[in-house]
């Protein structure tokens, strides 16, 4: 164990916000440092979260070891991430995160049956083509995706707005465990035991953008998480994808403006198909010239 992933284990503990994170990483210069000042009580930092950064990286390991959770520092992380500025420092993981195209589904918790049905949908045509579904296990399009990916035997990345080991939904502990069993992963840059609080979805968002390829969204009202996501993906290059909906149904509102304001409409697992199949076609003849 070097000394900075000593340092940067013991600082994912503190479960501060990224920002804070960077804030501290930009005053001390490295995690070591950085660690050791709040050791030494010359970092202003709560009580709370100086108790959990003063506990050994050793004992942090084992405990870790003991939930079956790895610590991936940031040279360990999937290099698409660096795409997004803010990106995080580490995660704790569960399972593994594949090294393949791999496409963020979202959408709102209050869907409809419609909404849920396409959801799945999309996950099984991902499964077929060897995409992977990044989204983040929430009720509605989220857990449809991740359902409809797992159950064509296709591979899935869940983001916690969570400690792992805090499922929220506790509904979908089930479907978690099956994304595990199909060799997918669950993970979050928050270390287990901690609370969904409001705050920590937004900062999961931006992981979900940074893990996809493309991402779509299926259906979305005019605010929420979804929207949050797809324009995190916008201001970093990502290409966001959308699924028209009613005029006069809430949960499109949010589709069918980033269709107004530009995002490419998909029409159906068909049409998502071929255009992903489009995506690994130019993919493949760029990389041969």
């Amino acid at each position: 164990m070097t000394p900075r992933f000593a340092a940067l284990l013991r600082l994912a503990h503190g479960a501060m916000t990224p920002r804070s994170v960077d804030r501290l990483l930009e005053r001390y210069g490295s995690p070591e440092v950085a660690v050791e000042a709040i050791e030494r009580r010359k970092a202003e930092v709560p009580d709370g979260i100086r108790n959990e950064v003063v506990v050994s990286a050793a004992d942090r390991l084992a405990r870790l070891s003991a939930l079956g959770v790895a610590f991936v520092s940031s040279e360990g992380l999937p290099a698409r991430l660096d795409r997004i500025g803010s990106g995080p420092r580490w995660l704790f993981v569960d399972g593994a995160l594949a090294d393949q195209p791999t496409i963020g589904i979202v959408g709102t918790r209050t869907c409809t049956q419609y909404g849920l049905e396409l959801a799945g949908a999309y996950g099984a045509a991902c499964a077929d083509r060897g995409w992977v579904v990044a989204s983040g296990l929430a009720r509605g399009i989220d857990a449809a995706a991740h359902e409809g990916v797992v159950a064509h035997g296709g591979r899935a990345i869940a983001v916690l707005g969570s400690g792992i080991d805090v499922m929220y939904p506790r509904s979908n502990r089930g479907l978690s465990n099956r994304i595990l069993e199909a060799g997918g992963a669950v993970c979050s840059e928050f270390p287990p035991g901690t609370r969904p609080d409001r705050w920590r979805f937004p900062a999961r968002n931006r992981i979900i953008a940074g893990l996809s390829d493309v991402l779509i969204v299926v259906e979305a009202g005019e605010t929420g998480g979804a929207l949050i996501t797809s324009r995190i993906a916008l201001e970093h290059g990502i290409p966001v994808w959308a699924t028209p909906g009613d005029i006069d149904r809430p949960a499109s509102a949010g589709t069918n403006a980033l269709i107004r304001d530009g995002a490419f409409p998909v029409f159906g697992p068909d049409d998502l198909g071929a255009a992903l199949d489009l995506i690994v076609a130019l993919h493949t003849r760029s990389n041969a010239t």
